[in-house]
């Protein structure tokens, strides 16, 4: 058997844009049922979410499982895990427990890409221990030529969301290994000084000169969005991978939106049991 093929590396190197979904749950039995519901691809959350290694695994199993369910000719979705930090350690075990796509937060300088790619590859090309045969990565040394093959199904996506990344992003975007720049809107507008103003008219316009950059550079933007109407413009302006929704704000939002129809806008009634 051969290592799987990263498709999700494979369709953003060919122009073809990804729709995804943030998972901030923490939860394998809702990261199951979203994996049927027709996205390109789901990121498990280990920065803001309450996630540790054990489980992201889960959640990265349940999202494999539910492929097996999807109808004939339907694309399963591929699963990104965010690691909490880009330490050369935790990114090892991200990778061995199965994750093909890693999203690192705040990478300031084009060093810290090159250091993160090291982390992503086995020797000579990095630093990544080998322990396949330990490893749900390799399926146990099922797939018998994986520490050969890893290399090349890796993908390495790297954040960009400091005044300080923006002014190095044409360096970080040509690094060799890095094939994505994520720009998160909310801390690049903290940094900017518009703290809890994405929308802020100076930060709107760092993102559309950002993806432009990045695509010179000939590497894949991506960003989140939490509207419809903004995840269009991105994806207008060439982002290939874009997260439209989070998962925690569906549920809540449809749960306030569902308690709002029953609500009575003229006062609560009571009825008396049995009448």
């Amino acid at each position: 058997m051969h290592t799987p093929t990263n498709r999700f590396k494979a369709a953003m190197a060919q122009g073809q844009a990804q729709i995804g979904l943030w998972l901030a749950l923490a939860d394998a039995y809702t990261a199951e049922i979203v994996a049927g519901t027709g996205y390109d691809w789901l990121l498990v959350d280990g920065e803001h979410a309450p996630n540790d290694v054990r489980s992201i695994l889960h959640q990265l199993q349940a999202i494999a499982s539910a492929t097996a369910a999807l109808p004939p000719g339907a694309t399963p979705p591929h699963a990104i895990a965010r690691v909490p930090v880009g330490d050369t350690a935790l990114i090892k075990q991200y990778l061995d427990i199965g994750a093909q796509t890693l999203l690192v937060p705040m990478v300031d300088t084009a060093e810290q890409a090159q250091a993160l790619v090291r982390a992503t590859r086995y020797a000579p090309e990095g630093v990544r221990g080998m322990g396949s045969a330990l490893a749900r990565s390799s399926r146990w040394q099922a797939y018998p030529q994986y520490v050969h093959e890893a290399n090349a199904q890796v993908c390495l996506l790297v954040q960009a969301e400091t005044v300080e990344a923006m002014r190095n992003l044409d360096a970080i975007a040509a690094t060799p290994g890095v094939d994505g720049v994520f720009i998160g809107p909310a801390d690049l507008s903290a940094s900017m000084g518009h703290r809890g103003d994405p929308g802020h008219p100076d930060v709107q316009a760092a993102i559309h000169e950002g993806i432009a950059r990045i695509l010179r550079a000939g590497k894949a933007p991506g960003i989140l969005a939490t509207s419809e109407a903004q995840a269009r413009e991105w994806l207008a302006a060439g982002v290939l991978f874009v997260a439209v929704g989070v998962d925690t704000m569906l549920l809540a939002s449809a749960a306030a939106d569902l308690a709002a129809r029953f609500r009575d806008t003229g006062g609560a009634t009571t009825r008396p049991l049995g009448y």
